[in-house]
């Protein structure tokens, strides 16, 4: 199971999801998103990327489920930015890792916040670059828009971070079309979302990131890993539809609810706080106040229970 540069691979599978994980709080987030992407029938593994940090009970979870892990460096920049509002973006940057896993074929970085809930094996597939044009192409690696609304207008945020400038808002018109089809690439800020990464992993391709690591230019990038990315590769890059990433929080009246549509979204995304396992199943089915934004809370927890459920059976019962 070793790649041709003899690097060894911990599956048989050339093609993999993969989820950075650095601590325990998001380990429910970790296990429901493996649970997911088994309910859905993908065919292939999710591997936990874990830095020395992931403490023992949390490694005891992973093994009792039988989840894949590989360990990676935690990466950070020669000049980080202070995240003092958003200190999140500090283990941001190692979800740049997968770039650098150049014994798989195929990875497609996913959020530990992030939940399947429909088949999306097909961005195994989808068309990029070969490794071996070193990141000169236009097709460098794939992912969703970021969403630069600020809904929750955070005073941190940069100016340009609006409705106007959303890769989104431009395809309010056409939703139909916002179903299959990304924005440009290019479009306004032209910034992706880092939460799912479509890489075909490159040597070439990560010694230009740790190039970019090492300048100054980081101490600007006020979101981490995905500035950088937009940085360096601006416009080259294939922009998916938001199913693939669909944001919690472009559900949200007045946000992006005019494309949202609950019946095509492939993968949530529960980005900001709170999480949904950071509340109690009872806080969920209690709050009808803002329905439009509790529902997706409600199908992690619908989700959870029975994956909880298939654990217990297993014998399998811990915190988690």
């Amino acid at each position: 199971m070793a790649h041709p540069n003899g690097v060894p691979r911990i599956t048989d599978a050339t093609k993999v999801w993969t989820t950075l994980i650095t601590n325990t709080a998001y380990l429910p987030g970790l296990l429901t998103l493996e649970y997911s992407l088994r309910k859905v029938g993908s065919q292939y593994p999710l591997i936990a990327l874990y830095t020395d940090s992931f403490p023992a009970e949390g490694h005891a979870a992973l093994d009792a489920r039988g989840i894949l892990k590989q360990r990676v460096p935690y990466l950070l920049p020669s000049m980080p930015k202070d995240y003092v509002n958003d200190v999140r973006f500090y283990d941001c940057w190692s979800k740049l890792t997968p770039f650098s896993l150049v014994e798989y074929e195929r990875v497609v970085q996913l959020d530990s916040d992030m939940m399947i809930l429909q088949n999306m094996d097909e961005l195994m597939e989808i068309a990029l670059d070969p490794p071996e044009m070193a990141g000169t192409g236009n097709r460098v690696f794939a992912a969703s828009h970021a969403c630069v609304c600020n809904p929750l207008k955070k005073p941190h945020y940069p100016s340009d971070w609006r409705s106007s400038n959303c890769a989104y808002t431009s395809q309010h018109a056409t939703p139909d079309a916002a179903q299959t089809e990304g924005a440009p690439p290019g479009i306004n800020l032209g910034i992706p979302n880092g939460g799912l990464q479509v890489v075909n992993p490159s040597q070439a391709v990560y010694d230009k990131i740790m190039a970019q690591m090492a300048s100054a230019a980081t101490s600007n990038y006020e979101f981490a890993d995905q500035s950088l990315l937009s940085d360096v590769f601006f416009g080259r890059w294939v922009a998916l539809p938001y199913v693939y990433n669909a944001l919690k929080t472009m559900r949200w009246d007045g946000v992006h609810d005019a494309i949202w549509r609950d019946d095509r979204v492939k993968n949530i995304h529960y980005l900001l706080s709170p999480k949904p396992w950071d509340e109690s199943e009872d806080v969920q089915s209690g709050r009808e106040a803002r329905p439009s934004e509790n529902a997706p809370h409600a199908w992690w927890w619908d989700f959870t229970e029975e994956r909880l459920k298939e654990e217990r059976a297993r014998g399998v019962d811990d915190r988690f």
